[in-house]
């Protein structure tokens, strides 16, 4: 499945703290990672889906593939806004493009793609994305249409 252009992508709201800063007071370049996992955790609960629930019904999502590219600095109290858009849903991956900006002023700060795969909690092994999960990617505003 492809993503829909145009269609306003999920957002989390965070707030940067001292422990996100390095010692020039800026964000730490791995912290955006963090946000960035955050905000996909916030997506799955925003669906519907808590990830102690799913991992109780021996599912995971772990992170395959990761790409980021940082544009501008976060500082100290800085709050941003992490979006978590689905490009692409397939059997049993997600790819996810993200952004973080600040929300002041809707600066790019960083931007990331995320390859997520879904696996058995017992043995790591690929598994199908439940129906149900898929259902609710697919009915979301950033899903067009199905192809793999």
């Amino acid at each position: 499945m492809r993503a829909q252009h145009g269609e306003q992508p999920f957002q989390h709201r965070f707030r940067v703290y001292y422990e996100d800063t390095d010692a020039g007071g800026i964000v730490y370049y791995v912290n955006y990672l963090k946000f960035m996992e955050r905000a996909r955790t916030e997506r799955l609960r925003d669906l519907g889906f808590a990830q102690s629930q799913l991992a109780d019904e021996n599912l995971l999502f772990v992170v395959h593939s990761a790409e980021a590219r940082y544009h501008a600095p976060a500082r100290l109290d800085d709050e941003l806004l992490v979006s978590a858009e689905v490009e692409e849903l397939n059997r049993a991956s997600l790819r996810f493009r993200q952004q973080v900006r600040r929300a002041t002023d809707s600066t790019l700060l960083c931007e990331g793609r995320f390859l997520v795969a879904c696996v058995r909690a017992d043995n790591l092994k690929p598994r199908a994305i439940p129906e149900v999960l898929r259902a609710a990617f697919a009915g979301s505003p950033d899903i067009l249409s199905a192809g793999e």
